[in-house]
């Protein structure tokens, strides 16, 4: 591999901060950041020019469904680490809510070893807690961490664990290696499987069924109270609701070990967008009112919620086009998420870029156990990282996605802040949007 010598770059957007010594070049050789500093020359190196870009460390997604096995027509390993790598990321871990499920050992290491063979990001899978995601008989945990995939991250995304004798069970056994246990937080007997839309004046005007935050909100403090009793570490998906951020505040101000995600997408949009019943903006959880998202963007800022995690959960036209009731829950969300980001937390005022590297890189690299990825861009760490043109503009074009399906819900949006190049074990993977 021929080393690569990064010039002018910003860390963690330093030098726009009135750092003068936050500017600096980077080397990289054999994968590994090995100079840091005023570099004059790099005899044979490729350059990378990055004068105004900010540098991060490579970005991590807690949440990725990749498709792979059984519905490649909506998404491939393959094509979804292309998305993942146009957007800043270096890391991804794929949902096991594919067919067949992956819940033992052996579909573990398909996935992992499929993913090494695209080589654009590292793609770990996660494992589901239970068999089938049928949320009744504990799947092969231990046997999964023991495989290849060392597998430490486990959730039936989708479904949730509703048996609360299920989930402690789960985080007694993930207990004894580290593992954690992440929970797609929908109680069934408050928000059913039809249940599309946040619960309301709006839902019920729509005639949509309503999905109520309690439902939510209740699974939460159940399993906040779990992790206390099991002394294990329980992660909560895809946070929706200003009432889920009151029980993690509490739960942490316990000494709980709980840790929390949100998607861009509940940072920016309404349930006000389901008027017009497009079902792009079918998800699960639902979009809810704007005071919500308010209370979801403090918490990102203060640390309540740990990570931005994409949900990226693509659909072929077939099932996203229907009935809003009948189509797929899901949007599109890796090329985009730096981007959100950006526009929202920065350009808002509540994030500076350091900050924007805790949530999308250093703290769901720690939760996932991702030893070489979320690092402070120092000699010896691994050469992971993204670089950031704050500036920039970009206009967000469905049909110029890398990934297979278009339920992008940012079509025609325009984002300030763009994902320049992507840098994965010291190797140039993207750049300006596309494949490098």
């Amino acid at each position: 591999m021929p080393s690569l010598l990064i010039t002018g770059a910003d860390l963690f957007g330093r030098a726009a901060a009135g750092d003068p010594d936050g500017r600096t070049d980077l080397l990289v050789e054999d994968g590994v950041i090995t100079e840091v500093g005023s570099i004059r020359s790099a005899k044979g190196a490729d350059v990378l020019e990055a004068d105004g870009l900010v540098a991060l460390p490579g970005l991590v997604d807690l949440h990725t469904h990749l498709r792979e096995p059984g519905r490649e027509d909506a998404e491939t390993i393959a094509t979804g680490s292309a998305a993942a790598a146009v957007g800043g990321f270096t890391a991804v871990l794929a949902m096991a809510n594919t067919t067949p499920v992956t819940d033992t050992a052996e579909a573990a290491e398909r996935i992992l070893d499929l993913g090494r063979a695209t080589g654009l990001v590292d793609v770990l899978p996660v494992g589901a807690v239970t068999k089938g995601l049928a949320g009744e008989e504990l799947a092969e945990l231990g046997l999964m961490h023991r495989s290849r995939a060392r597998t430490t991250f486990f959730s039936d995304d989708g479904k949730c664990v509703h048996d609360a004798r299920v989930m402690r069970r789960a985080l007694e056994y993930v207990r004894a290696f580290g593992g954690v246990v992440s929970q797609h937080a929908q109680d069934p007997h408050l928000a059913g499987p039809q249940a599309c839309a946040h619960e309301g004046e709006l839902s019920g005007r729509l005639g949509l069924p309503g999905w109520p935050g309690i439902a939510e909100e209740s699974i939460v403090a159940r399993d906040v109270m779990l992790a206390r009793h099991t002394g294990s570490r329980v992660h909560v998906a895809h946070v929706s609701t200003a009432g889920t951020v009151e029980v993690i505040r509490w739960a942490k101000a316990q000494g709980i070990d709980v840790t929390a995600e949100v998607t861009p997408h509940h940072l920016v949009l309404t349930t006000d967008l389901l008027a017009g019943y497009d079902p792009t903006f079918k998800v699960n959880p639902p979009l809810r009112p704007q005071e919500d998202v308010d209370a979801l963007r403090a918490a990102l800022a203060d640390g309540t919620i740990d990570a931005v995690a994409t949900d990226h959960a693509p659909h072929a036209r077939h099932d996203k086009e229907h009935a809003f009731v009948d189509a797929a829950f899901g949007m599109l969300g890796l090329e985009t998420a730096l981007s959100v980001v950006s526009d929202v937390m920065v350009g808002g005022g509540l994030l500076d870029w350091a900050g924007v590297a805790r949530v999308m890189s250093q703290t769901p690299a720690r939760i996932a156990g991702l030893a070489a990825h979320g690092s402070t861009l120092s000699v010896g760490d691994a050469a992971h990282l993204t670089l950031v043109d704050a500036a920039a503009e970009v206009t967000v074009d469905r049909s110029a996605s890398l990934s297979l399906s278009r339920n992008n819900p940012w079509h025609g949006r325009t984002l300030r802040g763009a994902v320049h190049a992507t840098v994965f074990g010291g190797r140039v993977t993207a750049q300006k949007g596309a494949l490098a």
